[in-house]
């Protein structure tokens, strides 16, 4: 999974090719999220993972779940949060450079969810802006994703903001 938050031509692509090349036809304007991970924090669980499905709304989480927009219309809900990690990449090497963390609430039994659409695709445009927005994660939350990035590279949580390592210290 490593090579997911690569920075050479390994690393997955939405959108690929230089949209901006000059022809102006299709894709002009349109910006890629080649360095854009999704990771949920399953509180519950007390882990972090990377389901790349997120980006399309079709991950393991979200898969035959209707969501709904009302958070009190899903009764006994299981809490996750999406977490949109952005990769950039300085001079000593890949950092975590925006990272912003979405709620979402799934009862698989029900076949229901809640999440703020809006908030979603809010969330993931900060993020690919390098933006931090975790303040509002419960303390179990913060932990379990610190230990996720930490985890994941070491070298790259070391070379990341301060303000990322403040916002998920508890």
């Amino acid at each position: 999974m490593k090579d997911i938050f690569s920075n050479d031509n390994s690393q997955f692509n939405i959108v690929s090719g230089d949209s901006t090349d000059g022809h102006g036809g299709f894709g002009v304007g349109t910006f890629t999220l080649n360095n854009m991970t999704p990771v949920f924090v399953d509180i519950e669980a007390g882990e972090a993972f990377i389901d790349v499905g997120a980006m399309h709304a079709r991950s393991r989480v979200e898969k035959r779940v209707k969501f709904l927009p009302d958070k009190d219309a899903v009764p006994d809900a299981k809490p996750y949060w999406l977490v949109w990690v952005t990769v950039e990449r300085k001079e000593e090497g890949p950092y975590y450079a925006g990272v912003t963390a979405c709620e979402m609430t799934v009862n698989k039994e029900l076949k229901r969810g809640y999440k703020n659409f809006p908030d979603h695709v809010n969330k993931m445009d900060k993020s690919r802006k390098g933006q931090i927005i975790v303040e509002h994660m419960d303390d179990k939350s913060k932990t379990i994703l610190k230990n996720f990035l930490e985890d994941f590279d070491s070298e790259m949580w070391q070379r990341s903001s301060k303000e990322l390592k403040d916002g998920l210290t508890v």
